[in-house]
C-alpha cells in the first residue's frame, strides 16, 4: 500500500466523473473512463464499438469543452482512455486506484462494488465519489478483503479548481489505505485533505448546507429578499460573491435540493433537522425547471432589461433591486481587506445587515460546534472544509474568533441559543479563542489546546522570513532573508503591481543576493501575483508631452529585467492567479519558474494601446529561440510570427501549462498543484539551481526577418483591417511589434544585439504613448482604478 498510484479508473462520466477524470490527466495520471452502453441502440449501433462508448466519450467531449476549464491543456485528454462498463470492465484491472461516480442510488452501487471485487487486483484501491452515502451501506456484501481497501473520496465541483478533497473512512478501512490515498491527494492531486466522518454529507455540504438553508428560512421570517440576503451573506461576511440564493443558481437547485434531502432523510436526530427542509416555493422552482444556470433561471435569470431576480412569495421575476440601507451597510464592510475586521463590522451593525447577519452566524456556529465529534473531531478540520470546499475566507471557528469568542458565546446565550458543553467548558477554561498565536488550536474533544499540526510545505511569507524586518524596503517593496541562503523580493503594492518602488527594488534585491545571499526569490501575496504597470505615471507625463520621461520609465524596467537575468545568482519567481504585462516580463527575466497551476499569463499591453515595455519583446523571442540546438537551420519568420501572434492578440494562458504550450514559462519549469507549497518549492527550486553550480546565461544575438518579415506580418495586418477585425489603431500598434520583433530593417542582414532590441522596443512604447487613442485607453484603465491588464 505504499506503491504510487500511477493508472486509475473513472466510472461515470457525468460532470463529476468527467471533472475527476480530466484532474487526474493534469496530474499526469492515465485514466481509464468508463459509462454504461446507452440503452435503445439500433441493431447497428450495438455492433459499433463508438456507440457502445458514447457516454463516456461524451463526458470527455464536455470536459475538454467545459467553462472554466477542467484540463489545463487540452493535451492532456490524451491520457485519459473511455470505454463502456460492458466491453472494457475487465481493464479496470490494471488500475491502481478506481473511484466510481455514478448515479447517488445504493443499489446501483452495491451491484457495482460487487462486480468491482472481481476484477480488481488485491493491491489497488476502491473508493466512492458519494456525497453522502453511508459506507457500511455500500459495503454490504463485500469481503473484507474488500472493504479493507475501499473508502470515500468526495470531490468537489469543479475538481480543478476546488482544493478540497474529504476522505471519509468505513469501519473496516485499512489505515495503510488511507494513508497511501491521502499523500496521492496531497503530493500528486494538489489537493487539502479533510478527514470526515461516515456521516451523511459528511463534513463540507452538511455545514454549507446548514448554513445556506438557514438564512433562505430566515430571510421569509425576516420579510428580506434574495438579494438582499446574497448581500449580507456574501463577501461582506467573508463568503463568496455569490452567497447564498446564487450559489443556488450556479450548484443547480436540483442538485441542492438532492443535498438537503439526503441530510432531512438521514438526521431523524438532528436538533436542526427542520432546517434541511427545502422551502415550498423551492420545490415549486424546481418542477418549473427554473433550476439556476443551468436553465437560464433560477433565482435569478438576464433578461433584455437587466438582471431579475425571483420573487418567492409569487414565484414571479421582477426587476434586480433590493434593500438600500442593507447595501449601503454590506458595501460600507467590503471596502475592508481584512476578513475578520469585516464580519465583526457585519455583525455588529445595529442595522438591518447586521440583525440579520447575526442570526445567520449565530445559529450556524453554534451548530458547527455542536457536530465536533459527529462530523469531524478537529475544528480545524471544519474550517478547513469550508475554505476549500465552499471558498469561505474564514472558517467558522474561524470566523468566531474574529467576532471574540467569549462575546460571541454570552450573545448567543442571550439569544438562547443551545450551544455544546464542549464550549461551555472552553470559556470556563478562561481559553480567549478556538486559535492562539502560537499555532496551537483548542481541541473541543479533549478540553485542551494542542498542537496543531501543519505540513512543513504550506509555508507563508510570514512564517518562512528570518529577523524581525527585512533586508531591503521601500514604499512598493521588501526582500526578506528567506534561510538557507535564499532572499526574498515581495511587492507592497495594490494587486502587486509595477512602480518606480517595486521596480527598483528588483535591481537592489538582484545587488544584495550577489553579495549575502546564493539564489533569490520572487514572491508576492494576495489575488494575483502581478497584474502589470501602475499607468498613472506613464499617463501624467504622456499628457505633459514628456516622452523623456516615459523614456527613462521604461528603460528602468528593462534594466531591472536585464538585471535579475543576469544576476549572479539563480532567480526564481512564484507567479499565480493574474501574472500579466510587466508581471509576465518579471518571470521572463528570472532563471526559472515555479508557478501556480492557476496562473493566468500573458503580455496584454495591446488592450491600453501599447507593447510590452519591459523587455518582454525580447525575452519572448529568447523563449522562443532558446531550444534549438546550434547549427540548425530554421526559419525565424515562423517563430517571429508566433511570438507577434500572442503579444499583438494579447492571448492570455488559462494555467500553468497552458503558459508552457505558449512559450510563456519554459517545459523545464514548475508547477505547484496547492499554492500553499509554492513558496517552499520555488525556494528549493532556487537553491537546487545555486547547489548544482549555477552560471549566469550568457547574451545572444539574433538573426531576425528584418524588413521581408515586417512587410509579411504588414500584410497580415492590412488583411484584418480590410475584413473588419482589427481598426486602424490596432494596426499601428501591431506594425510597430512588428518592427521590433523583426529586429528593424536591417533585421536580417546581421546580428541584432539584445541592447538594439531594447531600444526598439523602447521607441515603439514611448512613439504609442503619444498616440491619442492609447492615451484614452490608459486613462480608462486610470479612472476604473485598475491596473495594465486587458
Amino acid at each position: 500500500m505504499t506503491k504510487p498510484i500511477r493508472r486509475a479508473g473513472v466510472i461515470g462520466a457525468g460532470v463529476m466523473g468527467s471533472g475527476i477524470a480530466a484532474h487526474f490527466a493534469n496530474a499526469g495520471i492515465e485514466v481509464l473512463l468508463l459509462d454504461i452502453v446507452p440503452p435503445n441502440l439500433t441493431d447497428a449501433e450495438r455492433k459499433d464499438p463508438a456507440a457502445r462508448s458514447r457516454f463516456a466519450a461524451g463526458g470527455l467531449e464536455k470536459a475538454l469543452k467545459a467553462r472554466p476549464a477542467a484540463f489545463f491543456h487540452p493535451s492532456h485528454a490524451r491520457l485519459v482512455r473511455t470505454g463502456n462498463t460492458e466491453d472494457h470492465f475487465d481493464e479496470l484491472a490494471q488500475c491502481d486506484l478506481v473511484i466510481e461516480a455514478i448515479i447517488e442510488k445504493m443499489e446501483p452501487k452495491r451491484a457495482l462494488f460487487a462486480r468491482l471485487e472481481q476484477v480488481m487486483r488485491k493491491d489497488a484501491i476502491a473508493a466512492s465519489n458519494t456525497s453522502g452515502l453511508r459506507i457500511e451501506e455500500m459495503m454490504q456484501g463485500r469481503s473484507e478483503d474488500f472493504r479493507k481497501r475501499f473508502l470515500v473520496m468526495h470531490f468537489f465541483n469543479p475538481v480543478r479548481y476546488m482544493k478540497l478533497l474529504e476522505l471519509v473512512a468505513g469501519p473496516d478501512t485499512d489505515p495503510a489505505v488511507v494513508a497511501r490515498v491521502r499523500k496521492f491527494g496531497e503530493d500528486v492531486l494538489g489537493k487539502g485533505i479533510v478527514f470526515g466522518k461516515d456521516t451523511p454529507n459528511f463534513v463540507g455540504n452538511r455545514i454549507g448546507t446548514h448554513a445556506m438553508l438557514s438564512a433562505i428560512h430566515l430571510m421569509i421570517e425576516d420579510g428580506l429578499a434574495p438579494e438582499d440576503v446574497d448581500a449580507i451573506t456574501g463577501v461582506a461576511m467573508a463568503h463568496p460573491k455569490s452567497a447564498s440564493f446564487r450559489t443556488g443558481d450556479i450548484v443547480g437547485l436540483d442538485t441542492f435540493a438532492h443535498v438537503a434531502d439526503n441530510c432531512y432523510a438521514a438526521l431523524e436526530r438532528d436538533e436542526d433537522r427542520e432546517v434541511f427542509k427545502v422551502p415550498a416555493y423551492i420545490r415549486s422552482m424546481i418542477e418549473a425547471k427554473l433550476l439556476g444556470d443551468k436553465t437560464k433561471g433560477g433565482f435569478y435569470r438576464k433578461a433584455k432589461e437587466g438582471l431579475e431576480t425571483l420573487d418567492p412569495g409569487k414565484l414571479q421575476y421582477r426587476p434586480h433591486g433590493g434593500d438600500e440601507a442593507i447595501k449601503k451597510a454590506t458595501k460600507s464592510c467590503e471596502k475592508i481587506e481584512d476578513p475578520a475586521a469585516r464580519v465583526k463590522k457585519l455583525a455588529n451593525d445595529p442595522g438591518k445587515a447586521g440583525q440579520f447577519a447575526w442570526k445567520v452566524l449565530s445559529r450556524s456556529l453554534a451548530y458547527t460546534a455542536r457536530r465536533v465529534g459527529e462530523i469531524a473531531d478537529s475544528i480545524v478540520a471544519i474550517d478547513d472544509a469550508m475554505r476549500w470546499g465552499y471558498n469561505w475566507e474564514l472558517g467558522p471557528f474561524q470566523t468566531w474568533d474574529a467576532l471574540g469568542f467569549a462575546e460571541t458565546v454570552e450573545r448567543m446565550q442571550k439569544d438562547g441559543i443551545k450551544l455544546p458543553e464542549s464550549i461551555l467548558r472552553m470559556k470556563q477554561s478562561g481559553a480567549t479563542s478556538f486559535y492562539r498565536q502560537d499555532g496551537a488550536v483548542f481541541d473541543l474533544l479533549k478540553g485542551e489546546y494542542v498542537a496543531r499540526e501543519v505540513d512543513p510545505r504550506n509555508v507563508t511569507l510570514v512564517g518562512a522570513r528570518r529577523g524581525v524586518k527585512p533586508v531591503l524596503a521601500n514604499d512598493g517593496a521588501e526582500a526578506w532573508d528567506l534561510g538557507d541562503g535564499v532572499l526574498g523580493v515581495t511587492f507592497k503594492t495594490k494587486a502587486n503591481s509595477l512602480d518606480p518602488d517595486s521596480i527598483g527594488m528588483l535591481s537592489l534585491a538582484a545587488e544584495k543576493a550577489e553579495q549575502d545571499f546564493r539564489a533569490l526569490v520572487v514572491f508576492n501575496q494576495g489575488e494575483h501575483f502581478c497584474v502589470g504597470a501602475n499607468l498613472f505615471l506613464v499617463v501624467m507625463a504622456a499628457g505633459n508631452k514628456d516622452w523623456e520621461a516615459i523614456r527613462k520609465m521604461v528603460k528602468g524596467y528593462q534594466d531591472a529585467t536585464q538585471r535579475l537575468k543576469y544576476a549572479s545568482v539563480p532567480v526564481v519567481a512564484a507567479p499565480y492567479g493574474m501574472t500579466l504585462g510587466g508581471g509576465l516580463e518579471l518571470c521572463f527575466a528570472c532563471d526559472a519558474v515555479q508557478a501556480a497551476a492557476e496562473t493566468y499569463a500573458g503580455l496584454v499591453e495591446v488592450g491600453v494601446g501599447l507593447i510590452p515595455g519591459g523587455a518582454g519583446t525580447l525575452n519572448m523571442l529568447w523563449r522562443a529561440f532558446e531550444g534549438i540546438p546550434e547549427g540548425v537551420p530554421v526559419n525565424s519568420y515562423d517563430l517571429v510570427t508566433q511570438v507577434f501572434k500572442n503579444i499583438a492578440l494579447a492571448k492570455v494562458a488559462t494555467s500553468a501549462d497552458e503558459a508552457k504550450a505558449l512559450g510563456f514559462f519554459r517545459k523545464t519549469d514548475g508547477v505547484s498543484f496547492d499554492r500553499s507549497r509554492q513558496l517552499y518549492e520555488a525556494k528549493a527550486r532556487a537553491v537546487g539551481l545555486a547547489e548544482a553550480g549555477y552560471h549566469a546565461p550568457v547574451p545572444r544575438a539574433y538573426k531576425l526577418p528584418g524588413e521581408s518579415g515586417i512587410a509579411t506580418l504588414q500584410m497580415m495586418i492590412d488583411t484584418l483591417v480590410a475584413g473588419g477585425h482589427a481598426s486602424e489603431h490596432d494596426a499601428k500598434i501591431a506594425r510597430k511589434l512588428a518592427e521590433v520583433l523583426c529586429g528593424g530593417a536591417g533585421g536580417a542582414a546581421r546580428e541584432v544585439t539584445e541592447e538594439e532590441i531594447l531600444e526598439l522596443e523602447r521607441e515603439a512604447f514611448v512613439s504609442l504613448c503619444g498616440e491619442p487613442k492609447s492615451a484614452e485607453r490608459m486613462q480608462y484603465m486610470l479612472m476604473n482604478n485598475k491596473p495594465l491588464r486587458n
